[in-house]
């Protein structure tokens, strides 16, 4: 997180590589060296993970989790199933309630449809400066059969803003096209 503070990272990306390490350590211990045993919580692992409707890497090491204390409790390994539960379990919580790998500040997503005419580079600087802690164009499209551009920006909105009067000072620059301010998106699973 701290090595990537400029870069979007995933919150949920960063939650799975503290409870990810300690699961694949369980469940090692439970293959022990019988490459059966190995071979088959593969084919499980994959089966499960293939069948399984993608989500983000929480949701993933959750099911990681759960197959691994199923894993202990039905080779026989009663108690180590129950302190694994409760162990991770217990990390999971900590890590959930203390907001590990959250982002600081109020990212939001804007989008705003500007005519092919205007020039976009630095168009919408000053009004970055006045209302945000900081703006970087994610992604430029062009819409409407290339008469039209979409611009994506990843915004860092200043505290107590009027968001109004920003959208009112895009538009007046924009030719009061389309412009969308919403909740950044938490689909960015990669650093």
């Amino acid at each position: 997180m701290l090595s990537e503070r400029k870069k979007k990272y995933s919150p949920h990306f960063a939650f799975t590589l503290v409870i990810l390490p300690a699961v694949v350590c369980a469940v090692i211990m439970l293959v022990g060296s019988d490459i059966a045993k190995a071979i088959s919580l593969g084919g499980v692992f994959a089966l499960v993970r293939f069948r399984s409707v993608p989500g983000n890497s929480k949701d993933i090491a959750s099911v990681f989790y759960c197959m691994s204390v199923g894993l202990a409790a039905g080779m026989g390994y009663v108690i180590f199933a129950v302190m694994l539960a409760v162990v991770i379990g217990l990390l999971y919580l900590g890590l959930t309630l203390f907001g590990y790998g959250e982002k600081k500040g109020n990212i939001k997503e804007l989008k705003i449809t500007i005519p092919e005419n205007l020039n976009f580079q630095g168009a919408f600087d000053d009004l970055f400066e006045e209302y945000s802690n900081g703006a970087t164009l994610e992604k430029i499209k062009t819409t409407n059969l290339g008469t039209l551009y979409e611009l994506t920006y990843s915004i860092n909105m200043k505290e107590n803003v009027n968001e109004k009067q920003f959208m009112d000072s895009i538009r007046c620059r924009n030719g009061n096209l389309n412009i969308v301010l919403c909740k950044s998106p938490e689909n960015v699973e990669v650093l």
